[in-house]
């Protein structure tokens, strides 16, 4: 979980500075990539951390 929140931090601060930031479109481009990147690991995480695996007796 806090790689998946880490991963949201860095992707914000590269979309700041490459949208406040004249000539560093290329920041924006990559925040957007990792918050993409970031949110498919998300989902596939939470997808399969979902089953429990029943005890048999």
């Amino acid at each position: 979980m806090s790689l998946f929140l880490f991963l949201i931090l860095v992707a914000l601060v590269l979309g700041i500075i490459g949208f406040a930031a004249h000539g560093l479109f290329y920041l924006l481009i990559i925040g957007v990539a990792v918050l993409v990147a970031d949110l498919c690991y998300a989902a596939v995480r939470f997808r399969r951390g979902g089953r429990r695996h029943r005890i048999v007796r």
